[in-house]
């Protein structure tokens, strides 16, 4: 009897020493464009990555999950909604829009497409922060402040979290945007995810 308690015991200190995986913990899903993919930067130097280096650090055992798509609009967002209700995600962060303004389309198009897309979210019991990103000045200040309000507004109509302005804590920072003038390199993205985490983390939880 006591070999087989010692076998139980032995057994349960080895399954509660297992680290939990990406199957078992809670998913936060970053969802966007090629700002959340990483374009242009080395594997594993997209905002998401650093985004899950800081959770880890703070005790936090989410998996964090990459599903940006380069080139995605809003209207791709909502077309990929399947997928990602699949994940079963706790959080998701929403970073769609940039394409939108980039092409010129109808900002009432673009609001429309990002109202389902957080609306279809809520209504699956999913916490959503909403990532806003502002234009280049060329596009006429009308244009970008209209399209810059859809952000704000779609967050408080909906009280979601919002960081309005992705790229806030790195514009004129030497090395933080590409030569393209519009991605980050991996010193941007590891501040955009500081950026984001102050508005995600009353999101989250301890397990």
């Amino acid at each position: 009897m006591d070999v087989r308690r010692r076998l139980l015991v032995s057994l349960l200190l080895s399954i509660a020493s297992v680290p939990l995986t990406a199957g078992t913990q809670p998913v936060l899903v970053c969802f966007g464009d090629s700002i959340t993919a990483g374009y242009g930067v080395p594997d594993g130097k997209a905002y998401p990555d650093f985004l899950q280096q800081k959770l880890n650090e703070d005790g936090y055992r989410y998996a964090v999950l990459n599903r940006g798509t380069s080139g995605a609009t809003t209207k791709d967002a909502v077309a990929s909604l399947p997928s990602i209700l699949a994940l079963r995600p706790e959080i998701v962060v929403v970073e769609f829009g940039g394409n939108d303004g980039l092409r010129g389309l109808p900002i009432e198009q673009t609001r429309r497409n990002l109202e389902t897309v957080i609306t279809t979210l809520q209504n699956a019991h999913i916490k959503v922060l909403v990532a806003g990103i502002t234009l280049p000045p060329n596009y006429g200040s009308d244009y970008i402040r209209s399209f810059d309000a859809i952000f704000r507004d779609l967050a408080a109509e909906h009280k979601t979290a919002v960081v309005p302005m992705l790229y806030k804590d790195l514009i004129h920072l030497p090395g933080a945007i590409q030569d393209d003038g519009i991605h980050p390199t991996a010193k941007g993205a590891q501040i955009i995810a500081n950026t984001l985490y102050p508005a995600l983390r009353p999101l989250l939880k301890k397990q």
